[in-house]
């Protein structure tokens, strides 16, 4: 599962008869661990938050020839895990929501999801009267070609 190799559960379960469910249940131990087993054959920009993380934390106290052989047994690149850590310090720097902010947002985007609930049923009921009109006004001017009104009356 661990790259380079990067195969997939069902690949290594067929090459090797044990159960996925099984193969799973030792992917979910180790990245407890905080192991890194993405088991994905995506190439590592399209990894998890979470195994560019555990990158991160497992390359953390590694440099020079230490680094390059941990990011060529990953297929990695150093550039790469600068990057993510860069990523995750910003994620957790100074310009971070907090959780009265995150609460805020929520409260925010509930009431706008209400709001959007509400005008799609009148979009809906206006639509209905609409087609209603339109449909009177198509069997009225059917109604006055089979049977003209008198105008003298």
């Amino acid at each position: 599962m661990s790259p380079p190799n990067r195969e997939s559960v069902a690949e290594i379960a067929r090459s090797t008869g044990i159960t996925t469910q099984t193969l799973y249940n030792w992917r979910s131990q180790w990245q407890k661990q905080g192991q890194l087993v993405p088991a994905t054959t995506k190439p590592p920009e399209q990894w998890s938050a979470l195994d560019k993380l555990a990158a991160v934390i497992q390359a953390a106290g590694l440099s020079g020839p230490d680094l390059g052989a941990f990011c060529r047994e990953r297929g990695l690149y150093p550039k790469q895990l600068a990057r993510w850590r860069q990523a995750a310090e910003d994620a957790n720097g100074p310009s971070a929501p907090s959780m009265a902010d995150q609460r805020e947002l929520q409260r925010k985007n509930q009431e706008l999801i209400r709001q959007n609930r509400r005008l799609q049923r009148e979009l809906e009921k206006k639509e209905k009267a609409l087609s209603e009109a339109a449909t009177l006004l198509m069997l009225s001017k059917k109604l006055d070609q089979l049977w003209p009104r008198d105008e003298e009356q």
